[in-house]
C-alpha cells in the first residue's frame, strides 16, 4: 500500500475540476487513516474515481482495497463513486 502524509480534506474534492492525484490522495487518506478514520469503502471509492481519470497507481490500490472488502462493501463503494460523479457534474 502506498502512503501519503499530505493532509486531504475529501469534502473539498467534490467538483468536476478534481485532479486524479487529488482523488488518489483522498483514497490514501482513507486507506491509511491519515487525517481521518480508516474507511476502506471510502478508500475504494476515491481510488476508483482516480483510476477512472487515468491514475495508474490508483488502479492497483483499488484492486488491493477490493481484495479486502466483501461484495456488498464493493457495491457500496461503487454506488458512492457514482453518487460523487453526479454531484461533481
Amino acid at each position: 500500500m502506498a502512503y501519503s502524509d499530505i493532509p486531504v480534506e475529501p469534502g473539498a474534492l467534490i467538483g468536476a475540476h478534481s485532479l486524479p492525484d487529488d482523488l488518489y490522495r483522498a483514497g490514501l487518506a482513507f486507506a491509511t487513516g491519515t487525517g481521518t478514520e480508516i474507511n476502506l469503502i471510502e478508500a475504494h471509492k476515491w481510488f476508483n474515481l482516480a483510476a477512472a481519470r487515468g491514475h495508474e497507481e490508483a488502479r492497483a490500490q483499488r484492486q488491493e482495497m477490493a481484495e479486502m472488502l466483501t461484495s456488498a462493501e464493493i457495491k457500496m463503494a461503487l454506488q458512492a463513486a457514482r453518487d460523487w460523479l453526479k454531484l461533481a457534474n
